[in-house]
């Protein structure tokens, strides 16, 4: 197994996204095991401000992080459809790799980097920072323990207001739209409830003739036994990020699902015919979360196959969903 030539691992920066600003390098800061030691941007301006708050040297160019010999490890918080090429990059260059979701754009490029991955003993963990919050361990022991009773349905939303007017999710070969970057979460959490062997019943995506990208959609997922998921997603709505569990004797609720800050303690409801309950659960911190997996990936060996069999999983079912859905042009 890898290790750092340093007591530290040393991280290098690509692209100066506002996630990573906001959530994953804050988190990183507050991880001793982690140097960040060079910061890249397509203009060396941008990555100048990051290093006045996180340190490292800045660079232009994406190349140039990746020659760098005191880069352990490359964090990619690029658009998605730039994802495949960097980290196939990165990996060939020798370099572990975090990269926000999705890992790539489809199923055959994902498939390759993790092979790639595995066969050069490099970690490869793909950031689908809400897996890693505990109240979704307190959902699943709720379940366990008969809550809701037997699972008969699950939905999930994950909705945001329009964004500015040339915002890279409305760039057709740069962000790709809004389910290559919202639809994931609704279908990971449906996965992540439901289990592996989902299957796609329909969809229907509303896609912008002049942009030609996807605006918002709804997606019917079911399992071998019948119980439906019942997605939502997109960027021309109000703001929600949930997912219910409905039972034979109550439903499960919870907000914030994907997306709570550090210090929000989040509310799990159970509703029953003939009472209600809420419980608060523990604050969490998920980027920090993530950022120990991958230290431990890379430091200490840690097994993350189970993360990566679930984007390849991912990878498979996103791609299925969008061959069989309908394109309403608006």
């Amino acid at each position: 197994m890898f290790k750092s030539t340093s007591d530290r691992l040393r991280i290098g920066i690509m692209g100066c996204a506002d996630i990573a600003w906001r959530r994953t390098l804050p988190a990183m800061a507050g991880n001793r095991a982690v140097r960040v030691t060079a910061i890249a941007s397509r203009d060396e301006r941008s990555a100048a401000r990051f290093i006045e708050r996180f340190g490292g040297v800045p660079l232009e160019g994406y190349d140039a992080l990746l020659d760098r010999a005191d880069v352990d490890a490359v964090y990619i918080p690029l658009p998605g459809l730039l994802h495949a090429e960097w980290v196939g990059k990165a990996l060939d260059a020798g370099k572990h790799v975090l990269v926000e979701k999705p890992l790539t754009a489809g199923r055959e490029d994902t498939e390759r980097l993790v092979a790639r991955a595995r066969e050069r003993r490099l970690v490869l963990l793909e950031n689908y920072m809400f897996l890693y919050h505990s109240q979704h361990t307190a959902v699943h022991k709720a379940l366990a323990e008969d809550a809701i009773g037997e699972l008969r349905g699950f939905s999930s939303a994950f909705t945001i207001p329009p964004k500015p007017e040339g915002d890279i999710r409305y760039q057709r070969d740069v962000g790709g739209g809004a389910f290559l970057d919202f639809g994931g979460y609704p279908v990971r959490a449906a996965q992540f409830f439901l289990g592996s062997d989902l299957r796609v019943a329909g969809a229907v995506f509303r896609h912008d003739r002049e942009r030609g990208v996807v605006m918002s959609g709804s997606v019917l997922l079911f399992t071998p036994k019948g119980v439906p998921a019942r997605l939502t997603f997109g960027m021309e709505h109000s703001y929600r990020n949930t997912y219910s569990l409905s039972g034979s004797t109550g439903r499960l609720t919870l907000d914030r699902a994907f997306t709570p800050p550090e210090t929000y303690q989040p509310v799990m409801r159970i509703e029953r015919q003939d009472h209600a309950e809420q419980f608060v659960l523990p604050a969490d911190h998920q980027f920090a979360n993530v950022i120990d997996t991958f230290v431990g990936a890379v430091l200490g060996g840690q097994d993350i196959s189970a993360q990566q069999e679930g984007s390849l999983r991912q990878a498979a079912l996103i791609e299925e969903i969008r061959q069989k859905a309908l394109l309403v042009e608006v």
